[in-house]
């Protein structure tokens, strides 16, 4: 076919738009930290970046593809659940075309709600740079597919967002004193926190987002990289817990006011703390024989330092909650997602994927 031809353009545009006002749209759109970034790093100069074995040594591929885990990530196990095709990196050169319906990646690791989290790591997107790149995404698709279909993708779309963590180990924990602790007492640093990701996410539902799943922080003060900090024995960072904590259930709070406001549960909050530490305080139960070890480190717990070709490496990735000093394996993050899709309201409120889905199959 020649696509030079503007017959033959004009015809394509206007099945494609066809395609995207008649069907459910499947777009799937990620905001968000190392948790779900999935290379956007790779595209910028930054020491946060996971673009190295042996990141990725479970991936398809078996190679390191900017995904902070052995293999897939929360993100990428949402689109396999749901049979979507995989998501591209905003920023990589290839998202164009047809491959715009599909949704976009926009997370960067290192990223937290407030702009100066994550400083030391040089470069990353941050949020509202992430916001900015999804309102120039939404003209480019307009201009594929027009206003109206593009405005259909985009309300019928899933949006996930992970905000929260690095604004505590990257930020307010970082040293002994920072200019946030000097700042803030911890709860009115929560708090603080809690109105600025409020913003955040009253911009997403400005630009057209109606299906959103917002992660709360993991179990901040049990991963590898804390317990090789504070703990002798095993024992999870109280303090870190404590802020983990009280920011989850304020954030659960701020959630139930929007969609009270708004009309509709348009915000879905997710309870990645109670899920790990369900992992973290019984892993035989899930399958796991080690969940305070990362796969992959060094030092106390492997919890020092990044996750190298000379790092200390498991042989069964499977095995482990955590693969580096802070992000889960792979395996825990399949874990995580199936409680997303069928969690109850203690793990997803206030109600879970697969609910969401089946109430818009009967729309």
């Amino acid at each position: 076919m020649n696509f030079n031809n503007p017959s033959v353009y004009f015809v394509l545009v206007v099945i494609l738009a066809l395609r995207c006002a008649t069907a459910k749209a499947e777009a799937f759109f990620v905001f968000g930290d190392s948790l779900v970034d999935i290379g956007n790093n790779n595209f910028l100069v930054t020491t946060a970046r996971a673009d190295m074995p042996p990141y990725g040594i479970d991936y398809p591929t078996h190679s390191a593809t900017g995904r902070f885990s052995n293999g897939l990530n929360i993100a990428d196990l949402i689109s396999e659940k749901l049979g979507w095709e995989p998501l591209m990196p905003c920023l990589h050169p290839n998202l164009t075309g047809k491959k715009l319906l599909v949704g976009a990646n926009f997370a960067s690791a290192g990223v937290g709600i407030l702009d100066d989290t994550g400083f030391q790591f040089v470069n990353m997107i941050r949020i509202y740079d992430q916001l900015n790149y999804f309102q120039q995404y939404q003209k480019n698709v307009k201009a594929l597919i027009g206003e109206g279909p593009t405005e259909k993708l985009i309300n019928e779309s899933l949006v996930l967002i992970t905000l929260g963590g690095n604004d505590f180990v990257n930020n307010y924990y970082l040293m002994p004193l920072t200019l946030r602790s000097l700042q803030f007492e911890l709860r009115p640093y929560v708090a603080f926190l809690i109105v600025e990701y409020k913003k955040i996410l009253q911009r997403l539902y400005e630009l057209g987002a109606r299906r959103i799943l917002v992660t709360g922080t993991g179990p901040i003060g049990c991963t590898p990289a804390e317990l090789a900090l504070h703990s002798k024995t095993g024992e999870c960072a109280e303090e870190l817990q404590f802020a983990a904590s009280l920011f989850n259930s304020q954030l659960v709070l701020m959630i139930d006011q929007l969609n009270k406001k708004i009309g509709y549960d348009v915000f879905v909050a997710v309870n990645t703390n109670a899920m790990h530490m369900e992992y973290f305080i019984n892993p035989q139960a899930f399958g796991f024989k080690e969940s305070k070890t990362a796969c992959c480190g060094q030092g106390p717990y492997n919890g020092f330092g990044l996750c190298t070709v000379f790092s200390n490496i498991c042989d069964n990735r499977d095995d482990y909650v955590f693969w580096d000093p802070f992000h889960p394996s792979e395996r825990a993050n399949r874990l995580i997602v199936e409680q997303i899709f069928n969690g109850s309201r203690t793990h997803m409120y206030p109600k879970n994927l697969n609910t969401i889905m089946a109430l818009d199959s009967r729309v």
